[in-house]
């Protein structure tokens, strides 16, 4: 008796039908599709469909959803049409990386970065940037615009940023009309009237939205030396409810709050009660214990970054396998192999190898470039 397997078993006719003309009527597509290790979801079919059929495109999704995968059909596009491509990012950081990623696709030849510390290939048909430098670019009539077909703006929700939002709009703005605009967004929630704008400045535009989340986001907060889920399920309504343990929990800390604050000035005997966040070596060695490193902690200042390295590093914790030191060792030397040894100390780097070693980094904007990289 012969089984059919899963992969043999037919096609229903109109999903093979719809498929047939899809790689019909989107050739470009098709054959960037064979190309991936996956299956393009719903969202990403339909974007970098309208992508190939000339429209402008808006896709709103979740992080970690895919949706830089419509940022690289772009790239594909244009070196497959012999166009250029500038992929803008809002910081460095996300540059360097999404650089990186380019060129081990289409190699180093084909792929530049533009950043305000770095300088590479700038001439290449596929140029990595921040939103910043191309802005720039625009107001100086630079040549490097010649044959430019595509922008991806990423993290394109920057534009409502206080500070740095108009940078984003004079790019959408002040960009050639005949230049196919790729704004990638986190979900908000004026999708659709935000695409009314963009069609509105720059012409045709295709607003794809998709609040499917396929990475789970759960939140937690810390109580004492307790981490406790936010949230303990939803009600009848469907609205999220706040776990009641944390809830306990919180209860008694703010009842010894106020037994130590109607205490207070009674003599020196009395047990200070009072709450105190759990140190940041606390929570870390926590995350540590439950299995939920690597991690990363939002301080609002370069010099605050700095100083809860030390704090880490001074404390003894080290979260790095022998294993794992090795590789960054080698990462180090291969990334810092051309600064003067006579300016190491200058440079605070022996500090900086040692908590790497740990796995304890700070990064910011006023780290060298070197060592910025390093960390990334």
């Amino acid at each position: 008796m012969v089984r059919s397997s899963p992969a043999s078993e037919a096609v229903p006719p109109a999903d093979a039908y719809a498929a047939a003309r899809l790689r019909a009527a989107h050739p470009r597509l098709t054959e960037f599709a064979a190309e991936l290790p996956f299956e393009l979801d719903g969202f990403q079919l339909r974007s970098c469909a309208a992508l190939e059929d000339g429209h402008g495109v808006l896709v709103c999704a979740p992080t970690g959803a895919g949706k830089t995968v419509v940022g690289e059909f772009a790239v594909h596009l244009a070196l497959t049409q012999g166009l250029k491509c500038f992929y803008t990012t809002p910081i460095k950081a996300l540059s360097n990386q999404k650089y990186a990623d380019l060129v081990e696709r289409h190699g180093s030849a084909a792929v530049g970065l533009l950043t305000g510390d770095t300088a590479v290939n700038g001439d290449a048909q596929v140029v990595v940037m921040t939103t910043e430098v191309l802005r720039n670019m625009i107001y100086a009539g630079s040549r490097q615009l010649a044959d430019l077909g595509f922008v991806v703006m990423d993290e394109v929700h920057y534009l409502a940023d206080r500070f740095r939002g108009a940078v984003w709009e004079e790019v959408i703005l002040q960009l050639p009309e005949h230049v196919a605009l790729v704004s990638l967004s986190a979900t908000v929630s004026n999708a659709e009237e935000f695409g009314d704008w963009l069609v509105t400045v720059r012409g045709d535009t295709t607003v794809v939205v998709d609040e499917h989340r396929p990475v789970p986001l759960w939140q937690h907060m810390m109580v004492g030396s307790r981490l406790l889920d936010l949230f303990g399920g939803e009600d009848a309504e469907g609205t999220l409810v706040v776990d009641p343990t944390l809830v306990r929990n919180t209860a008694d800390l703010e009842r010894q709050s106020a037994v130590w604050d109607r205490g207070r000035g009674r003599g020196p005997s009395r047990r200070d009660t009072r709450f105190r966040p759990p140190s940041r070596v606390t929570v870390i060695d926590r995350l540590d214990r439950d299995g939920l490193l690597p991690a990363i902690t939002f301080v609002f200042s370069r010099a605050g970054c700095d100083a809860a390295v030390g704090q880490c590093v001074r404390s003894g914790l080290r979260l790095t396998t022998e294993d794992e030191v090795r590789q960054i060792r080698a990462t180090i030397d291969r990334r810092t192999a051309e600064l003067p040894q006579a300016d190491l100390a200058v440079l605070g780097y022996w500090e900086w190898r040692e908590a790497l070693e740990r796995g304890i980094a700070a990064h910011h904007a006023g780290m060298l470039p070197a060592f910025k990289e390093t960390v990334e």
